[in-house]
């Protein structure tokens, strides 16, 4: 397996890793524990999108003060493209308990699917750009980086497949249909990367945007569904605490390994 083969497939594993955490439990993740995992993953997007994304985006355009405005235009739009399709797609965040089910004609497993598969399309894109800069010439991205991006998204995309397949075991479904619904939301991931790969002829050229498209995206689901989850109820400080170490863990990486 070559070392791009590896990138692409980090997130997917990590993913489908988290999943299987429904085969070693009787029922669900202890609370405590289900906010340690949230902030851990809050804190490795963040870090992730500041030096995996936000800054080279920002190295790639130029000298000056103008350098700032691919990052900031880019920024934005995948925030507003998020924000966008959680109105389009049925929205349910992914620690929800909410006893009453969700408002919507969709049965709640199919509307976790969703949630969680639009989640995971950024994170794609994002080692997707981060792959195609690197093998671009001139462009100053190392392929080391891209490994670290897609890393990072798999240490958190373990916390997520648990997160994902528990509730679902919990609701009543099998350990094994549970494992296979958690695992294929990360599907989206390496075919999303793939996918930008294949443009990355044109995807060079907007490269800065597109890094910081994806760092919005990325902080947008951190903002919107993470962090809240985590904060949410007592012990919230647990949260705060497994995002200084997310974001530790995945800035060392990324500055080691980038």
């Amino acid at each position: 397996m070559n070392i791009l083969t590896i990138a692409l497939l980090l997130p997917f594993a990590g993913t489908v890793l988290g999943s299987s955490c429904v085969f070693l439990t009787r029922d669900k993740i202890p609370a405590l524990t289900q906010k340690m995992l949230l902030g851990f993953a809050s804190g490795v997007m963040v870090a992730a999108s500041v030096w995996s994304l936000l800054i080279p985006s920002m190295e790639q355009s130029g000298e000056g003060a103008i350098r700032v405005l691919p990052a900031v235009i880019g920024f934005l739009l995948g925030i507003a493209f998020l924000l966008a399709m959680d109105r389009i797609i049925p929205h349910l965040h992914l620690n929800s308990t909410n006893p009453e089910g969700p408002r919507s004609k969709l049965s709640r497993t199919t509307m976790l699917t969703l949630a969680v598969t639009l989640h995971n399309l950024p994170e794609g894109m994002a080692v997707g750009v981060a792959i195609a800069g690197a093998i671009a010439p001139d462009v100053g991205l190392t392929m080391a980086g891209a490994i670290a991006l897609s890393l990072g998204i798999a240490i958190q995309n373990f916390p997520e497949g648990a997160i994902v397949s528990m509730p679902l075991r919990h609701e009543g479904h099998s350990r094994l249909r549970a494992f296979a619904i958690g695992s294929l939301s990360g599907i989206v991931e390496p075919i999303g990367a793939l996918l930008t790969l294949l443009l990355a002829a044109y995807v060079t050229p907007i490269l800065p945007y597109l890094l910081a498209f994806s760092a919005g995206a990325m902080i947008y689901v951190v903002v919107e569904e993470l962090i809240p989850e985590a904060s949410e109820g007592k012990h919230s400080n647990i949260g705060t605490l497994g995002f200084a170490v997310g974001f530790a863990l995945m800035m060392v990486l990324d500055v080691v390994l980038g």
